[in-house]
């Protein structure tokens, strides 16, 4: 029976598995503003007269200059002094994604924040792409940033500049940079028409040279002992060309990009069916993002990806018999390998992202012997939201700024450190290790950062030595804004 023929059936007890908590009041519009706040306590370079996180300052100016290029801006990309491009690119992606399909939930004020954050990236990802066929792909020597614990207006390490060139690969930085630029180009259509123009036509440009030098940014590289010195792609190239090409269809509407989908299926690995959506991982996310085609376009053709799709919806249903995504024993979804609710984030906003498209079409996706429709899928995303801002078994909102209890020690210099705004005096590389080993609460609130998260037995410490749990990365809050935005409107969603 084709998907497309199964109606609407929503089982009421879809969850009954996993634990329920006294559920308190969320004030979700005040999390969203916060959430979008995060990303000004990110920002490299020149930092504007409205910076409403004001301990922070300028840092940067000179990125780039060893070049002879500008390469100020964009985002510090967690909590060290390092502009990685593949993880600043993804990040822009989920902001512009978070605009396109829940900007009218936002409040007009958080809509303009948002773009303002989106703008912030892109204006720096623009300058990375600015020289043909080369690609600036990160500032900063990490190794040196990491052997020093010291505030972004201070930093005194090498801002080494990595780049990569025609004929060499890097065709996931690039492919991701172009659904950046593509996604974004989307979100300033209306606000900004002809800025709007400019990131969709170096949005294609950037395609271009990734399905020409087909590989991954690693492979031109030195890696050693698997310690890469920037954001390896582990998991293949490939997916990121799908990823960019799904995202130029949906800003072009040029068929040429559905045919590429299509045709470079097969080849891309989009039949492996790879439950994984993240920066170095797009695959559930193409699904999801294609889906939409099949689903309100009617392009018949593209069916693989709705099938694909439904089964990553099923692995998060604990009733369905393909269920097999970790689940804490309070609820939340876990994966191993640290910086846990950046999994969280992103497939929450899958869940409402295909709750959308299903529900548009009156359509559920068949798990088996169970239906699932719309509003268990946001029943889900929500069970993910409100764990996140406090319905835990530690009582803790692990988005800092939110609540009476959140993280007080997370793992970032410029937080942890005292503000050059109240100790203007230079602290060097090794001097920030007081501060770093205090057992002090941080000085400065970083308002709005999500932090790593709980381990896999819902414990969290609070320590900001073990950064796997509370260091704060863009690419967590990104999709989360999005995912917020929709609960503003829908606070009782699903009831």
């Amino acid at each position: 029976m084709k998907l497309s023929s199964i109606r609407l059936l929503i089982p009421l007890l879809l969850l009954v598995e996993l634990p329920l908590f006294e559920s308190s009041y969320h004030n979700y519009p005040d999390a969203l503003s916060k959430a979008i706040q995060f990303f000004e306590g990110q920002r490299s370079g020149f930092l504007p007269q409205d910076q409403r996180i004001a301990w922070r300052a300028n840092s940067g100016l000179g990125d780039g200059s060893m070049r002879n290029i500008d390469l100020t801006g964009g985002y510090y990309d967690a909590g060290d002094n390092i502009k990685f491009g593949f993880p600043m690119a993804f990040t822009t992606t989920m902001l512009a994604w978070s605009v396109i399909e829940f900007g009218d939930s936002m409040p007009s004020g958080e809509l303009r924040n948002t773009l303002v954050a989106i703008r912030w990236a892109t204006d720096y990802l623009l300058k990375t792409v600015s020289q043909p066929e080369r690609i600036f792909v990160q500032v900063g020597d990490p190794n040196l940033d990491h052997d020093c614990w010291e505030r972004p207006e201070d930093m005194d390490t090498a801002r080494t500049i990595y780049t990569v060139e025609a004929p060499n690969p890097a065709s996931d930085v690039a492919g991701e940079t172009a659904a950046a630029l593509a996604a974004s180009s989307m979100a300033f259509r209306s606000s900004d028409p002809g800025y709007s123009d400019t990131l969709l036509r170096n949005a294609i440009r950037v395609f271009q040279f990734a399905d020409n030098y087909r590989g991954a940014y690693s492979d031109n590289s030195d890696i050693r002992d698997g310690v890469c010195p920037f954001y390896c792609d582990f998991d293949g190239y490939q997916d990121e060309l799908l990823w960019g090409a799904a995202w130029l269809r949906r800003a072009t509407q040029d068929d040429t990009y559905l045919d590429y989908i299509q045709n470079n299926g097969k080849t891309l690995g989009a039949d492996e069916n790879i439950n994984e959506f993240g920066w170095d991982n797009k695959h559930a996310g193409i699904n999801v993002l294609v889906s939409k085609e099949f689903l309100e376009g009617s392009v018949y053709y593209l069916e693989s990806y709705k099938a694909s799709a439904d089964s990553f919806m099923c692995t998060l249903i604990p009733e369905s018999s393909s269920s097999h995504i970790e689940y804490t024993p309070g609820g939340l979804i876990y994966k191993p390998g640290g910086s846990n609710l950046q999994h969280a984030t992103t497939i929450a906003f899958l869940l409402l992202a295909y709750a959308n498209y299903l529900a548009r079409t009156s359509q559920a996706v068949n798990c088996g012997s169970i239906s699932v429709g719309p509003t268990s899928l946001r029943q889900q995303a929500k069970r993910q939201v409100d764990y996140i801002l406090g319905d835990n078994p530690m009582g803790m909102s692990y988005m800092v700024g939110y609540s009476d209890r959140y993280p007080q020690r997370i793992h970032h210099r410029g937080s942890s450190l005292p503000s050059i705004k109240d100790h203007p005096q230079f602290i060097a590389c090794k001097e920030g290790s007081i501060y770093f080993n205090s057992s002090d609460p941080n000085p400065n609130v970083l308002v709005g950062a999500v932090v790593g998260g709980p381990g896999e037995d819902d414990s969290y410490d609070d320590d900001r030595v073990d950064f796997r749990k509370s260091e704060p990365t863009t690419y967590i809050n990104a999709p989360f804004v999005g995912v917020l935005a929709y609960f503003v409107a829908n606070p009782n969603d699903p009831s």
